[in-house]
């Protein structure tokens, strides 16, 4: 059985690093002014060359993601600014826009393409539409279920198919709308729209965790006027075009359906805005390890995980646990549901399979939840540098202390140790390590170098 491609997201060097080590085969960074959500984005023309020249030199490969939908003042800046791009050799670009696509097709004819989930495509007959316009690999909408993927599958044996399994979803974007579908299990792209987006909803300030990449609700103080906020927005700034962008527009918010009359309440729906229209991520992420053997049977040939905004430890553990489910499944060995529970190990929103599984198995029902949480263990440090005695200097991430159960996350193995002996920068001995910015030698019993750290809870 052919083991599919493990895809990880990379929004800086260190973090495409951590995903080669823990076990990716590739990863995928956006490109400068030409990707969706390029937030939190470090990867600049020098951190591409870079970037792909480290990974050929693993053997591994590295996509470079331009998925916008353009406007006409992009179409004329685009071909000028991809040539450096492609210039660099990535293993493929990832598009969404049908000009676009064209406009690289005609001038590189040799540069692999692959369409991204932005296309929206849910048949087999527009993926061979697709690959007769000389695309090598689609990326599946997140609106298929397990059985249409298959179908696909059947219909298009010789093209590349990718498929997402974790991270966070995406529902809305400019007109492909799935909010009604998530609310109401009615698809607006069939004709059946609840017209969710014209709902009460309730905004809500986030702050966000610099070490996991999570939404926080921060509390609103006093009452807020959405109608007149937005009223004097509107006064002063633009909401598309060439004028000035109202500076709040790049902070992450957070909304939920105010008359709850969906069930949804509580449940806080990220919400974010860059040049290239709003973003609304559903108040879960999606999880699919205890799908990977089926996708792995029907010969998808790339899993793929999002969170390029996510931490190094978050990019670390999902490659870690996912490459160990393709490697049980590509071995015959059955589900081990340990995986599941290692997952809840990473903060989370609660999880669910999305469209993936109409009904899921009564079996992982308990792993659903509705908001954040650290349900086995918190991320607390990561390994800077070791000394010559084995120790390891800590950057403490949260709070952890002396008789703490550390799980040390290492690319060649996880192990549990007690913590029994710590040291401050000047080497005194020392029992709790408050968190960040402070810094710690602790011995970890064992390999250190770019180890993580987290702590196991009661």
């Amino acid at each position: 059985m052919k083991a599919p491609e493990l895809l990880l997201p990379a929004g800086s060097l260190e973090k495409m690093r951590a995903a080669y080590d823990f076990g990716a085969d590739a990863v995928y960074a956006g490109q400068p002014r030409y990707s969706l959500r390029a937030r939190n984005n470090e990867f600049r023309l020098e951190q591409l060359q870079t970037g792909i020249a480290e990974a050929h030199a693993r053997g591994k490969k590295f996509f470079v993601t331009s998925n916008l939908i353009a406007h006409n003042d992009k179409v004329r800046t685009y071909l000028r600014d991809i040539e450096p791009v492609i210039a660099l050799k990535p293993d493929a670009i990832i598009m969404a826009d049908p000009g676009l696509i064209a406009m690289v097709r005609e001038k590189w004819p040799e540069q692999a393409i692959h369409l991204s989930v932005q296309a929206s495509t849910t048949n087999y007959a527009a993926v061979k539409f697709w690959q007769r316009m000389g695309l090598t690999r689609i990326i599946l909408s997140r609106e298929l279920s397990l059985d249409e993927i298959e179908k696909i599958r059947q219909e298009c044996p010789d093209m590349e198919i990718e498929v997402f399994v974790h991270g966070a979803l995406c529902m809305a974007y400019s007109g492909r709308c799935l909010l009604s579908g998530y609310f109401n299990r009615r698809d607006p792209n069939q004709g059946t729209c609840t017209n969710a987006c014209r709902w009460s909803y309730a905004p809500q300030e986030a702050a966000i965790d610099p070490n996991t990449g999570e939404a926080l609700a921060r509390p609103i103080e006093g009452d807020f006027n959405f109608e007149a906020e937005h009223e004097q927005a509107e006064k002063s700034f633009s909401a598309c075009g060439g004028t000035e962008r109202h500076p709040l527009a790049d902070q992450t918010y957070l909304i939920h359906e105010a008359g709850h009359s969906s069930g949804r309440a509580g449940q806080m729906m990220p919400i974010m805005e860059d040049e290239h229209g709003t973003y609304i991520m559903n108040s879960k992420d999606l999880r699919a390890v205890e799908y990977v053997e089926r996708l792995t049977q029907m010969g998808v040939d790339s899993l793929k995980i999002e969170g390029r905004t996510k931490s190094r430890y978050y990019v670390a553990r999902t490659a870690q646990i996912y490459r160990r489910a393709i490697d049980d499944a590509v071995a015959g060995r059955p589900f081990n549901p340990q995986l599941i529970t290692d997952l809840e190990g990473l903060a989370n929103r609660g999880y669910t399979a999305g469209f993936l599984e109409r009904r899921p198995s009564q079996d992982y029902q308990n792993y659903e939840t509705g908001h954040s949480l650290n349900q086995r263990s918190q991320f607390v440090g990561e390994v800077c540098a070791v000394r010559e005695d084995g120790w390891a200097l800590v950057e403490a991430k949260n709070q952890f202390a002396l008789g703490n159960t550390l799980e040390v996350i290492h690319p060649s193995g996880n192990r549990h140790i007690t913590l029994a002996h710590m040291q401050n920068e000047k080497g005194q001995a020392v029992e709790i390590a408050p968190g960040n910015p402070h810094r710690v030698w602790v011995d970890l019993q064992g390999q250190a170098d770019g180890a993580l750290l987290a702590k196991m809870l009661d």
